[in-house]
């Protein structure tokens, strides 16, 4: 058979390509149902499927069950893959009754009180157990050194707290075998925000927290201007009365948005007064986010004002906060429910100038996915009440997509140039307009979400958020349907309109099934395992060889797992069997559309993201990486192009060994680095990452048997 030929015949046999050992590894431990004993349930794969199909197809009536179980297991087949938690845990409740079908949680804010900041607690120790991530905001805490007239004393600050809260996600081992996963978010006017920016440089502190910044247009604005940023905390009545607080001097007190405003000195039109602690020049509190970005890959940057003003829900919620890693902006008690389609089942002739994407086939996945996701709510697992009413409440969950660079390199695409970004954008459109279409179809059939029905108060600050209301004629105190105002004057379905105006009429009329649709996650090990390794969410491949550390039940330290990118294993399957990743043999045998993460330069990732998020409802879990070597004074620029695109929020990443190496390491990163550290019975270690050295029983890598040490995790997995 010719080459030609055979490349042709892959997209009928795509799933023959082998699964390498690293991603059966992966489904094995994480999404294999198995008794307590650790005997198998789910003999394949595909039986994992018929798991989850069975499970979803349940919650239809009793006679619709089997029609949309063999539609459930053809999705799965066709590139619908449900995100970790539905995966491992739905149909499995006779042997994991405790758990939930839903990845990541936020919590409700979290009051200044050591009631409310116990109470949280608790609710994430619940949450974590159920084998949920959550996210929370600390910067309703007051300052480190602020007096807290009931105690008498001063407190030392909401980093201290967030302490408490690392130190019990490391002690609640999440259900599922995987460690408990947290997002802290935090003003960046907060008086202790340097503190936050800086955390990360004490060794082992908050690991068990990603770390984002809430960036508003006014910072971003003095930023560009060179101009001052004020510090400050709400004042209560009483503080304002004792201090002689002066509620008309801007130099003492800024009025601003603030998640609760009970306990606070308020206006009618909502804004708390806040107690000005100190004035910064915001470049240097830039300057600050950008080197700890620089050498740490944290914080992130989300861009909270265009969360709210894009949010569906713009009526009835104000995101403080996201999930870990930053694709769901979530209100308190929001769920993160979320499904991703493997695009590189829908690619036709690769590897040719025939090359191709199946569109209708696409669409139909993106239809019969809808529903899967949709029935999710119903089986959700969610611990706590409060969780359970908002999901119900509303029904929104995030289908997204994974494989895009593997996608674009079997299009012979280069991730980031123009055929790309339109590719980007195409693909994003073409969920989003089927998933409200079939929205309206599950409205008119089940019912809309109950917030479509539910009547909402016309208030001034909704007129002044958005002024075509009042020239519509609404009046403030008026009464108004939920889908109106979510249908009508949400910014996001004003766009859908733009597409599909009478979609939008229809949706406004009977409601729509769910209030957000879609969502990009990072994808990580269902990236790896269920599509044996396509690029994760939105990203292109990391590298076409490289390492993943794993965490492994009872061994002391992460295990380094080789793997290689799908379009790689793709390539030699079906084109040449000798294609090498890298100049190992002297010569790269690839096309020069074979290129990886840092191949890509930092702007052409937000370019792609931006591509994206245009069409995406809730947010993007995006992370530019950059080479070890990128210069500073390129990368310091980054976020603000970012700001500049329109995006949410934003991600970067550098391998610097001396904070942490990451989740993903290349080769090359580790034979460049050497290893300097001493053992715990004393012993001195020089070596290289790659090195093996034995110790306590068991080989480790040297980067990890470092990075353990290091971060005091060694032996407590």
């Amino acid at each position: 058979m010719s080459q030609t030929a055979k490349v042709q015949r892959l997209h009928n046999v795509v799933t023959s390509i082998p699964m390498q050992p690293a991603s059966e590894d992966i489904w094995d431990t994480k999404y294999r149902l198995k008794t307590k004993d650790g005997v198998a349930i789910d003999k394949s794969v595909d039986e994992s499927y018929q798991r989850v199909a069975r499970a979803l197809a349940d919650v239809e009536l009793p006679e619709l069950r089997e029609e949309w179980h063999e539609k459930f297991l053809w999705a799965l087949r066709h590139g619908a893959i449900p995100a970790g938690r539905i995966t491992s845990n739905a149909g499995a409740l006779e042997h994991k009754p405790a758990t939930s079908t839903i990845n990541c949680t936020v919590s409700a804010t979290i009051g200044d009180s050591m009631d409310d900041i116990l109470s949280k607690l608790h609710e994430a120790g619940l949450t974590l157990k159920a084998g949920c991530g959550i996210g929370y905001e600390f910067s309703t805490l007051r300052p480190k050194g602020a007096y807290v007239s009931g105690a008498g004393a001063y407190t030392s600050g909401p980093l201290s707290f967030m302490d408490i809260y690392d130190k019990m996600c490391f002690t609640v081992s999440s259900a599922g075998g995987r460690r408990g996963a947290q997002m802290a978010t935090f003003d960046v006017g907060h008086p202790d925000v340097a503190d936050f920016i800086r955390a990360k440089r004490e060794g082992g502190r908050l690991r068990q927290f990603n770390l984002s910044l809430l960036i508003t247009e006014d910072f971003m604005k003095a930023v560009e201007t060179d101009g001052d940023w004020k510090l400050s905390f709400p004042l209560t009545p009483a503080e304002a009365e004792a201090d002689k607080v002066n509620l008309d001097d801007p130099e003492q007190v800024i009025w601003r948005e603030w998640p609760n405003t009970e306990r606070y000195v308020s206006r009618a039109d909502g804004q708390v007064a806040c107690r000005v602690f100190k004035t910064l020049k915001a470049r240097r509190i830039w300057d600050m986010i950008m080197t700890s970005t620089y050498d740490f890959a944290e914080p992130g940057f989300i861009l909270i004002d265009r969360v709210n003003q894009m949010n569906n829900n713009w009526f009835c919620e104000e995101i403080r906060a996201t999930n870990p890693c930053g694709e769901q902006p979530l209100p308190p008690y929001g769920a993160c429910l979320l499904g991703s389609i493997n695009l590189t089942l829908f690619v036709r002739d690769p590897f040719t100038d025939k090359a191709r994407f199946d569109w209708d086939e696409y669409r139909k996945v993106v239809d019969i996915f809808t529903r899967m996701l949709d029935n999710v709510v119903e089986i959700n697992g969610l611990p706590l009440e409060q969780q359970r009413n908002e999901i119900f409440r509303k029904r929104r969950h995030g289908m997204g997509f994974l494989g895009l660079g593997s996608t674009m390199t079997m299009l012979c695409m280069k991730y980031g140039d123009a055929r790309s970004l339109e590719f980007t954008e195409q693909v994003s459109k073409e969920m989003a307009i089927q998933g409200w279409r079939t929205s309206l179809a599950l409205s008119e059939e089940k019912g809309a979400a109950p917030i479509m029905d539910e009547e909402f108060d016309v208030t001034e600050a909704m007129l002044a958020k958005r002024p075509d209301m009042r020239k519509d004629g609404f009046k403030v105190g008026q009464k108004v349907k939920g889908k109106v105002l979510w249908a009508k004057y949400s910014r996001y379905m004003q766009q859908v309109a733009g597409e599909d105006k009478a979609l939008v009429e229809a949706l406004a009329e009977k409601g729509s099934r769910f209030t957000h649709h879609s969502s990009i996650a990072p994808t990580g090990t269902i990236s790896l395992s269920l599509a044996n390794n396509a690029s994760n969410g939105i990203e292109p491949s990391f590298a076409h060889h490289y390492f993943r550390n794993v965490i492994r039940e009872g061994k002391k330290s992460k295990e380094k797992v080789d793997v290689f990118s799908f379009e790689l294993l793709a390539y030699r399957h079906f084109v040449n069997a000798e294609a090498l990743p890298s100049m190992e043999a002297g010569t790269r045998n690839l096309p020069e559309y074979f290129i990886a993460a840092d191949d890509v330069k930092p702007t052409e990732h937000v370019d792609v993201q931006a591509a994206a998020q245009k069409w995406i409802d809730s947010s993007i879990s995006k992370t530019a990486n950059v080479p070890t070597d990128y210069p500073y004074e390129d990368f310091k620029d980054i976020y603000m192009y970012a700001y500049h695109k329109g995006l949410k929020g934003c991600t970067t990443f550098r391998f610097n060994p001396e904070a942490f190496q990451g989740v993903l390491v290349k080769e090359q990163d580790l034979a460049n680095t050497t290893y300097r550290f001493k053992l715990e019975d004393g012993t001195f270690i020089e070596a290289k990452g790659g090195d093996e050295i034995e110790y306590d029983g068991e080989l480790h890598s040297a980067a990890n048997l470092y990075d353990a040490l290091k971060e005091g995790y060694y032996g407590k997995f």
